[in-house]
């Protein structure tokens, strides 16, 4: 269980953030390759990211951490295109 002050708010947007999450990062034709209720993961330059949908917090090693998916996305379309 989550220790947020209001968890009903979390159990309410978590499962919505989590398709649109998942849904935007399979558009840029990435696999998600470990999912739980709280995050996912998924392969970018052989390397793991995860990203926790309800607080938008991103980590790994060939990204900048952060928070936000957009901030996450643009991150990798722009390094995925530069090569």
């Amino acid at each position: 269980m989550s220790k947020r002050i209001n968890q009903e708010r979390e159990n309410k947007l978590q499962p919505i953030r989590m398709q649109k999450a998942i849904e935007e990062i399979e558009a840029l034709k990435f696999v998600i390759t470990k999912q739980d209720k709280t995050y996912l993961q998924f392969d970018f330059r052989g390397h793991t990211i995860t990203f926790f949908p309800y607080s938008g917090w991103h980590t790994g090693k060939t990204i900048k951490d952060g928070r936000g998916l957009r901030k996450l996305l643009n991150q990798i379309k722009e390094k995925d295109e530069k090569g």
